[in-house]
Order: structure tokens, then C-alpha cells, then sequence
């Protein structure tokens, strides 16, 4: 499910390990045994996932005029970090038997016993009450949006047992909070909305592949579908379609709100950032392939200044 926040394990299999991708190790190993576990399930580690999905949330907020909305961008980001958890949650749960035969995803807590299927389903249901909480700040426009997410959401631990595209399901949830973001602040110009939201899950679809590049060899092995493999040698021109597809979405998203040739500069930093990320990505060097994926956070906060930008303009 929304399962992102970390690269491979290594061969790491001691139940209570702390992965060696984590990006607060001291942090999560001053817990308890017990308390460890079901943090590292939600992925609380590695938060580069919550980051990429709030980050479009951001964005539909800052395009409709929100800049000041300082409160409600609170808000999506605890929404963001507790239903990441629970995806997390529910993506191992679902994935238990395929992470057994994944070196990366061996050691998980569901997946090597350490915690309970039953266990688990208590845990997600919490991480939904966060997100309930979360869900009742928005107005009901926003609210009946977010809940459109569930069965998309539902669905797509499946899609890479059917489909060599599971990174485009992905786009569409991990996009999905910049409908919400919009929608909670204004409901006409869907068109500009139409357009950020398919620039969003272009570059969903990029930076996935990125970070399936990590475990192509295993997913070979095991019949599980990726774009990483379908692309084959021609991963880095891959990226680069998508990437490029998402900017020029998001200038026409731009164009759409602000018909100014200067509202495009605001694009500038990211088109230097995304194309950084084409021209250094190594897919077969230790941990180039992660890193470029973790570089979607900085990426993900340059199209936020942008859209402050323009939808203040």
C-alpha cells in the first residue's frame, strides 16, 4: 500500500534489527522491544514517505490561494504520516508471504513473526482513528474526496502481482492529496486541478521506478511486476519521460491558473533538481538509486515554493 520509506535490508533478518536504511536509528532503537516493532511497521524511520505524500497535499493548498493556511497544512501532515503508517501496516500484512522471499522485506515485523496478523490489524485501526481525526478539520467537499481514496488505496498492494505498472496506481494514491488540498479551499477551475494531479502522478510513476531499481534481481525471482523492469537498460530515459511529462503538466497546470510566461520560472529549481536526479542515477551502484529516491523530498518542497508562488500571485 503506501509503503515507501526505505531501501533495501541487506540480508538483515534478526527480528528486532534496526534496518540499516533507517533514518532514525537512535531514535527507534531507544524504544522498547515491543514498541520498536510496531514503529518500524508503520515505518516510522523512515519518514520520506509521509513527506512524499504530503507533499502533494501542499501543493493543491498552495495553487488555490492557501498560503497562509498554516493550520490546515498541519493538519494533512499528521493526516499524511498516520495513514503512510497504516499503508505501511496493511501493505505488509497483504505482502507477508512475497516479503519472506525478498531479502529487503524479509525482516519485516509481519512478514518474520515478530508481530502478529492480528496484532497488526489493531495497530492500523489506531493509525485510521489519527486519520478519522484528521479527516473531521476539512469541510465536506474535502471530506467525501478523501474518502474516494479508500478502495484506490485498498487495491494497490495487488497491482504488482498484475500489472507491470503498479507505479501508476501508486501516482494516483500518493497523488491524491492535492485533490484534497484544493477541493478544501475552492471547487471551480478543476481544470488547473485536472493538471497538477496528472503532473503529480507522472512524477510518482518517476521516482518509483527509481526506488524499484533496488530490487529488481528478487522481484525477478519472485513474479513480482515493476516498471524498474519493464524497462529494462532504458531506466534512466524512463524516468526522464515521466519526469518531463509531470513538468510540463505542472506548466500547464501554471499556465492555466496565471497566463504568464514568468509564472514558468517558478519551475525552474525543480526542472534543475529532476534533471540532477536523470543525469546522476546509477541504477546498479550501492545506494545511488535510494538516494535519488530520498532526493523527492527536496524536490517535493521546490514544487511547493512554486505553487506558493504562483497561486499568490
Amino acid at each position: 500500500m503506501l509503503s515507501h520509506g526505505g531501501g533495501r535490508d541487506y540480508g538483515w533478518s534478526m527480528p528486532n534489527a534496526i534496518v540499516p536504511d533507517s533514518q532514525h536509528r537512535g531514535l527507534v532503537a531507544a524504544l522498547p522491544e515491543h514498541l520498536r516493532n510496531y514503529a518500524q511497521l508503520a515505518r516510522f524511520d523512515r519518514p520520506i514517505g509521509w513527506w512524499l505524500l504530503f507533499w502533494p497535499c501542499a501543493w493543491g493548498v498552495m495553487l488555490a490561494g492557501g498560503q497562509g493556511e498554516w493550520a490546515l497544512l498541519g493538519w494533512l501532515l499528521l493526516g499524511s504520516i498516520a495513514m503512510r503508517g497504516a499503508g505501511c501496516v496493511y501493505n505488509d500484512v497483504v505482502d507477508a508471504d512475497l516479503d519472506r522471499q525478498v531479502a529487503r522485506t524479509a525482516a519485516r515485523p509481519v512478514a518474520s513473526g515478530v508481530v502478529s496478523k492480528r496484532a497488526a490489524w489493531v495497530w492500523l485501526l489506531a493509525l485510521c482513528l489519527i486519520g478519522l481525526v484528521v479527516l473531521f478539520q476539512l469541510r465536506v467537499p474535502a471530506q467525501v474526496v478523501a474518502c474516494a481514496s479508500v478502495l484506490p488505496v485498498a487495491a494497490y498492494p495487488f497491482m504488482k502481482r498484475i500489472t507491470w505498472w503498479p507505479q501508476v496506481w501508486l501516482g494516483l494514491v500518493f497523488s491524491w492529496g492535492a485533490l484534497v488540498g484544493w477541493v478544501e479551499l475552492r471547487g471551480d477551475q478543476l481544470e488547473v486541478l485536472a493538471a497538477l494531479y496528472a503532473g503529480a502522478i507522472c512524477w510518482v510513476v518517476g521516482y518509483d521506478t527509481i526506488y524499484a531499481c533496488q530490487d529488481r534481481e528478487d522481484d525477478a525471482l519472485v513474479g513480482i511486476r515493476s516498471s524498474a523492469l519493464r524497462m529494462g537498460t532504458k531506466v534512466r530515459g524512463g524516468v526522464a519521460l515521466f519526469y518531463a511529462a509531470a513538468l510540463a503538466l505542472w506548466a500547464l497546470a501554471f499556465w492555466l491558473l496565471r497566463a504568464d510566461w514568468l509564472v514558468l520560472v517558478a519551475l525552474l529549481p525543480l526542472t534543475c533538481h529532476l534533471l540532477w536526479q536523470v543525469v546522476t542515477l546509477e541504477p546498479g551502484e550501492e545506494g545511488n538509486a535510494l538516494a535519488r529516491f530520498r532526493a523527492n523530498r527536496s524536490a517535493g518542497l521546490l514544487m511547493a515554493l512554486a505553487c506558493w508562488v504562483v497561486g499568490n500571485a
